[in-house]
């Protein structure tokens, strides 16, 4: 039989956890209530709610609604990456809500110029990164050759100095691609398994330094 000690750690013990327990659920409540609302306001009244605003995830409430064209819809944050001729990873950055491809171009290539002093030479992006605006002012930021995975209105000609090399730059913006697919796929990128914002980006990061360093492995000359 337990004596009097032994009880009294027993009860404390069990006390601790309770009080966790109802630290837990009180840090539940206001995400409730805030679904509560929103889901009056958009159901109810009508009206309808920001995706900016949406609570989609009682237990990852940090969660962004990411929505690409006719794609399904996806909850997570988007990505912008940047890559070098070897194929690793440069730069990342993990998105806030929902931008839009056009208007992360020029950010991204002003963190590119501020890491490394210039501008690129030469530069690919995917199409939704396309706008007159964009190709104008990389240019102007010293990017001689500026292409575009699809053209949305803009010639060849405006955007690099030859077909040859609009190819060139298409087919390595293709590699590009495939290094996401090789991320998703072998270093589990697609999807994340840790809980928390802080522990989100802590994952993408591991899974690019464990990209690169396999990747710099194999570039390594033997």
């Amino acid at each position: 039989m337990a004596g009097p000690c032994g009880a009294t750690i027993k009860v404390r013990a069990r006390l601790t956890q309770i009080v966790a327990l109802q630290a837990q659920v009180r840090q539940y409540r206001p995400l409730v209530e805030r679904i509560i609302r929103q889901s009056e306001r958009r159901v109810l009244a009508g009206k309808p709610v920001p995706a900016g605003e949406k609570l989609v995830s009682l237990f990852e409430p940090h969660a962004d609604i990411i929505v690409k064209g006719s794609r399904d819809t996806e909850y997570g944050h988007k990505l912008n990456l940047t890559t070098g001729r070897s194929g690793m990873i440069l730069d990342l950055v993990i998105e806030a809500g929902n931008p839009a491809d056009s208007d992360r171009l020029l950010p991204m290539l002003e963190r590119h110029i501020a890491l490394y002093g210039q501008a690129p030479r030469q530069a690919a992006a995917d199409g939704g990164f396309a706008t007159r605006i964009n190709l104008a002012t990389a240019k102007a930021w010293g990017v001689c050759d500026m292409a575009f995975h699809k053209k949305a209105g803009l010639r060849i000609e405006d955007m690099v100095t030859s077909k040859w090399v609009y190819r060139k730059l298409r087919n390595f913006r293709a590699g590009i691609e495939a290094g996401i697919s090789c991320l998703k796929r072998a270093y589990g990128l697609a999807r994340c398994t840790w809980r928390g914002l802080d522990h989100f980006k802590a994952y993408v990061w591991s899974s690019v330094v464990a990209f690169n360093l396999v990747l710099f492995i194999r570039l390594k000359p033997t």
